[in-house]
This record gives structure tokens, C-alpha cells and sequence, in this order.
């Protein structure tokens, strides 16, 4: 019925006159939207587009002209809430596929032209191919994104995934430079480079810079899994390498973890036949340096009780967190080891049991499967992510616990893990979680870690709880959640640049003077950050559009090799790379960022900024910013998030 509703509005459109073709492109529209979103709906509209284009769909449109469009810009319409420019940006692409593969002849664009456009806004759109997750795109009708998903798989596949191997393999590398906990969709994407480049001429196979490093770091990261052989053959040739062998084989898998960030199940089998055999390689085998080896040696019995209970070809990616989890130090924490101890024994209640199965699967056990949760979280804080879950407030303060307050964070663990209860104190109160209704995230979390899968519930609700706590107070709730859930460390002053009842900004120039003479370097007497500073940002899109508000810490401020003073930050958001619009393109690697960290110059930071934390006692002096700097900035604000809170 709807094919045939699109048919009639084709039909009309076609025979209207030039002066009612406009009337008749809204009716039309419609229907191609409708057809869009059906199973099979990308495929009917692609068989109709050439119809489509000449009958006058594009006709008086931003999209009339195919040589005149940008890859670039295609990101802004697909992060568009306007219907009818989605269903326009979807038909272009899909115009252009059509003229790529030699289905239509358009006189203004040849075919090689059709396919290096679309090349490029599939390189330049990666995550609606992998499944990545954006606040934009958590904030779309989750209609329009599953179709513009399989838009983009439907592209892909009739073009050739050759023809962005570039981009894939650039992608990789760049979101492995941020060192996520989770990489499944990463590993997802490897392995579809290593089908491609079975698949591919030798000329496309080797086009890729840096493909060989991440399929070899997977697939076969030393000599003996070379051509990727199957563990159990695998686990046959360890057993008769001699010493200087083994020790090549040791040193050649830590290599390959370094480098790229990701682990092997190849490692996993070498690492647990040296636990049984040669334990005196298990430093080589880890990576470790100095410090590393400090730590190694200092808590021997719980490193090897932690792989022994750990590691597994399924958690293969915990050795990584393992390793930096040594190289932090924070097994000289007091309470850290026997609380290790504890993590290892730790007996599972039926509800964070089920969780783990449902979010993990059943292999290995969900103890095992947690106890390389925290792990991993201890040994890379800032690799924790939210999923595609609206929990950032939850998996920032995950984050910071793992940084700052280790004990802690596994106390919390091992509640919600042994008894499905989490108690938090709230201004004299203890709030438990047992029996408080649902928060944020409703339904299973998508996309987490095993911590996450645990926690994340609890203190979803505990959240909530507090928020509701605060009722009928005057301003954000915020100002009194942030100290209460997060830890003694967050200053109590607390900085907002929007009023809450009317939502229009509030002393802008008070909030960034405030905000620069607390972290800025040349104001606050070179005073580096002390513990990570939750904060949050308002989100905009690549076309400096509001999305919504987000929850951030800041870890540190300071100069970047080039000079400039950036603010270093925690997003939980799963991919730190963003375009927050106005050139303000966020860093992930390049300018002085450690693993984890994003940045951005701190003009631009505050320029998205809208809650912070200070202590009026230990800031410098506000009247020392510069009034052009401020002005700079605010004009940045009324530009962006605030233009319509002005």
C-alpha cells in the first residue's frame, strides 16, 4: 500500500507544471519518508530515485544540483530533526549511488565523481556503518537512525567496502588512540578490514596504511599464530618453544598490545601457559616498565590469582588493563589489594548474575567476566564509556572513582555485585538503591563494560533519588548532586551560565572570568588540577546547533606542544572525537592528550561550558582576564547553545 501511495505521488509530481511542482514535492516527500523507514524501504526508493529526480523531487532544493553538494556538509542534514530534509539528504545519497553504478545518467556528474562522493561521506560517517553512538544521534528519532543506518549498509554493500578503506582503517586508528575498555565494534571493524582485504585486489589491499598492524595485533600478533592457527594449536606449539623462543613470543605479543590497543586470544592462551610455566615472563609478556615491574613484583601472589581468575580467550582484552593497572601504582594503595582479594571471591546475587549473562554472555562465568571488568576499569579510568545509554552522570563517576578513589569504586562493586544493593550517602541521609524505581536508562544497557553492566543501575536510581531530593530547591540540582555522589574533592561553589527557571544565560561574563581565573594557568598561579572536576557542556552538533546538556570531568588544564592552553577532559560519551561546530573540532591524540583524555583550546571549552566547580579560597583573581577574552568567548556562546537564551 505505501509503494503504491509513493507511485501515485510520483505520478502527480511528474505530470505537475512547472508552477505547481513545489505543491505537489511536500505529498511526495511524505510518502518516500514512510517507504524509508519499512523493511526493504531503502531498496524501493533506490529503484525509484532516477523517477524521483526527474519528475521533480530535488527541484528549487539545496539538493537540485548533485555537483554542487559537499560530503562535508552531508553530516549537518543527517543530524537534522527537519523530516524533509532527511528524506532529502537519504534520496541524494541514493541518487548518487545510482549514477555510480551506471543505473542513471545525470548530465552534470559522472560516475567515478558519484563514487569518490560517496566514498567520502561514508569515511566521513563511519559510526552510522558501525553502530557507533554520538549525544546527536542518542537525541534522533531512533526510527530515522536505524534508517539512516541501513542506508548507509545498503551504500556500502552496492559500492564496494574497498572503496573506504582508507577511511576505515583511519577511523580505527583513531578511536584506538582514546584506548576504550570496550572494543567489540572496533574488533567488528578489523575484522571486516581483514575480509576486505581477502577479497580485494593486491593494489586495494594494500592502499591501507596500518591495516597489516591491526589484523596482525588480532589475528596473529607473534611468529606462532602468524597465519592465525586456532588456539588449540596454538596452545600445542607453546609447549615445545624453548626459553629464548618463548621469551620472543612473550615480548612479541606485548608489542602488538602497546602499539594498537588491542589484545588477541592468542595472548590470553600465552599468558595463561606462563602462569602454569614460566612465570619469571609474565612481566615481558605484560609490557611492563620499571614501575610496572615495581608493582609486579611487590604483589606477585594477587597478580597471578587476578589472571588466574581473569583472563580467559573471552576477556583476552583485560591483560591490557591488567598491565596499566600495574604501571599506575595502585596496588600500593592501602586498601586496594585486600579489596582486590575480595573482588576475587566475591560471590554473585541472581540479579547482577543474569545481568552480566544477558550483557556478556555466559562464557566465561560472570564472576570471572567481572572481576576483568575491574580490571580493566582500574587500569584504564578514562576507557569507561556510557554505551549507547543515557547514563553519562553514572559512567563519569565510574571514571573518576577508578582515577582517584580505587577503594572505593570496588566497595560500590562488591555491593551491587554480592548483595544488589548500593548505599550512598546524601546530606545525612542513606539513600539505597533496593527498591527505587527505574532511572534514566530503562530496559538493558547496550555497549558497556562488565563494571558498567553492575553498577550503572544503581547508581542510575541513586541519582534520580537525589535529583528528587532536591525538589523544590531554587536552581540546578546539580549544585548539591555533584559534591554528595561524587566525593569530598568537588568544590562546593558551584557555576552556572544559565538561569534554570527561564533558561536564558545568566551572568556570562561573571561564569567565564570565574571559570578561567580557577583553571586558567596565567590566573589561578600556574595551579594544576588537583582531583578530576565534574562539569558539563552543552552539547552542539557539527552545525554549532544545541543538543543537549552532557556530563564531563575535567582532568587537567595546561599548554599543548604548541603553547596554547587546552582543557583537558573525561567524555563518557563512547567516541571523544566530536565537531562541536564553528571550527571547534574536539582532540583525541596530537595535542598533548594521554589515552582517555579529550581537548580542546580553553576558549573554546568555555565556550560550551555550562556548570563547573570552584573554591572561591584557592582561585585567582577574576578582574586579571581580559575583557576582549571574555567577549570572544561570549560571542562563541550567543552564536551556538545560546543563541535563543540570550
Amino acid at each position: 500500500m505505501a509503494l503504491k501511495r509513493l507511485d501515485s505521488a510520483l505520478l502527480r509530481l511528474g505530470n505537475a507544471s512547472a508552477k505547481t511542482k513545489l505543491m505537489h514535492q511536500g505529498p511526495a516527500l511524505d510518502q518516500v519518508q514512510k517507504v524509508l523507514m519499512l523493511p526493504g524501504g531503502v531498496t524501493a526508493c533506490f529503484e525509484r530515485v532516477s523517477r524521483l529526480d526527474e519528475a521533480g523531487i530535488f527541484t528549487g532544493t539545496d539538493w537540485d544540483d548533485p555537483d554542487r553538494l559537499k560530503p562535508v556538509f552531508v553530516r549537518h542534514t543527517l543530524e537534522s530533526a527537519d523530516v524533509q530534509a532527511l528524506s532529502l539528504e537519504a534520496l541524494s545519497e541514493l541518487r548518487f549511488l545510482a549514477i555510480a553504478t551506471g543505473q542513471y545518467a545525470h548530465a552534470s556528474i559522472t560516475s567515478e565523481e558519484a563514487h569518490h562522493f560517496l566514498a567520502q561521506v561514508l569515511g566521513l560517517n563511519m559510526e552510522r556503518l558501525f553502530g557507533a553512538t554520538t549525544e546527536t544521534a542518542r537525541a534522533q528519532d531512533p526510527l530515522w537512525a536505524e534508517t539512516l543506518k541501513q542506508l548507509f549498509e545498503f551504500i556500502a554493500a552496492e559500492i564496494g567496502y574497498g572503496r573506504i578503506f582508507d577511511a576505515v582503517i583511519s577511523e580505527i586508528w583513531r578511536i584506538l588512540a582514546q584506548r576504550p575498555i570496550q572494543t567489540d565494534r572496533i574488533k567488528a571493524m578489523v575484522t571486516q578490514l581483514s575480509i576486505w582485504i581477502s577479497e580485494s585486489s593486491p593494489d586495494t589491499a594494500q592502499s591501507g596504511w596500518g591495516a597489516d598492524r591491526l589484523i596482525s595485533a588480532l589475528f596473529g600478533p607473534t611468529r606462532n599464530c602468524r597465519e592465525d592457527p586456532g588456539l588449540d594449536v596454538y596452545t600445542s606449539r607453546l609447549e615445545t618453544l624453548d626459553e629464548q623462543s618463548l621469551a620472543q613470543e612473550a615480548s612479541g605479543m606485548a608489542r602488538a598490545m602497546h602499539d594498537t590497543g588491542l589484545v588477541s586470544p592468542y595472548h590470553a592462551t600465552l599468558l595463561r601457559h606462563l602462569l602454569a610455566e614460566r612465570a619469571d615472563l609474565i612481566p615481558d609478556c605484560l609490557g611492563l616498565s620499571a614501575t610496572g615491574r615495581n608493582s609486579y613484583f611487590a604483589f606477585t601472589s594477587l597478580t597471578h590469582a587476578l589472571i588466574d581468575n581473569a583472563i580467559q580467550p573471552e576477556t583476552a582484552q583485560t591483560i591490557y588493563g591488567l598491565a596499566l593497572l600495574l604501571e599506575r601504582g595502585v596496588l600500593h594503595l592501602p586498601p586496594t589489594a585486600p579489596a582486590l582479594w575480595r573482588q576475587i571471591h566475591l560471590p554473585l546475587a541472581p540479579a547482577p548474575r543474569q545481568r552480566l549473562i544477558e550483557t556478556h554472555g555466559p562464557v566465561p562465568a560472570p564472576e570471572a567476566r567481572l572481576l576483568a571488568g575491574v580490571i580493566s576499569v582500574l587500569g584504564q579510568p578514562l576507557g569507561v564509556g556510557q554505551g549507547n545509554n543515557p547514563t553519562c552522570q553514572a559512567a563519569r563517576a565510574i571514571a573518576m572513582w577508578a582515577h582517584t578513589d580505587p577503594d572505593y569504586l570496588l566497595q560500590l562493586v562488591a555491593w551491587a555485585g554480592r548483595d544488589d544493593e548500593v548505599l550512598m550517602p546524601f546530606e545525612g541521609t542513606t539513600i539505597s538503591s533496593s527498591g527505587l524505581s527505574e532511572g534514566l536508562a530503562r530496559g538493558p544497557l547496550a555497549d558497556i563494560d562488565p563494571v558498567s553492566s553492575v553498577l550503572v543501575p544503581h547508581l542510575d536510581r541513586i541519582y534520580i533519588e537525589m535529583g528528587r531530593m532536591c525538589a523544590g530547591r531554587e536552581g540546578d540540582p546539580h549544585q548539591w548532586i555533584n559534591p554528595e555522589m561524587h566525593g569530598w574533592w568537588v568544590s562546593r561553589r558551584f557555576n552556572i551560565a544559565v538561569d534554570v527557571p527561564t533558561g536564558k544565560l545568566m551572568d556570562i561574563e561573571g561564569f567565564i572570568r570565574r571559570f578561567y581565573a580557577t583553571f586558567h594557568p596565567d590566573f589561578n598561579g600556574a595551579q594544576p588540577v588537583i582531583h578530576p572536576s565534574p562539569a558539563g557542556i552543552a552539547v552542539t552538533d557539527s552545525a554549532a546547533r544545541f543538543v543537549g546538556w552532557h556530563a564531563i570531568a575535567i582532568i587537567r588544564v595546561g599548554h599543548d606542544p604548541a603553547g596554547n592552553v587546552r582543557v583537558y577532559f573525561f567524555n563518557p560519551n563512547n567516541d571523544s572525537g566530536q565537531d562541536w561546530g564553528d571550527g571547534i573540532i574536539v582532540s583525541t591524540a596530537g595535542n598533548g592528550e594521554f589515552s582517555g583524555e579529550s581537548s580542546v583550546l580553553i576558549s573554546d571549552f568555555v565556550a560550551r561550558l555550562y556548570i563547573f566547580h570552584s573554591d572561591p579560597l584557592e582561585q585567582g583573581a577574576e578582574e586579571q582576564v581580559p575583557t576582549d577574552e571574555i567577549e570572544k568567548i561570549r560571542e562563541k556562546v550567543v552564536a551556538s547553545w545560546g543563541r535563543d537564551r540570550v
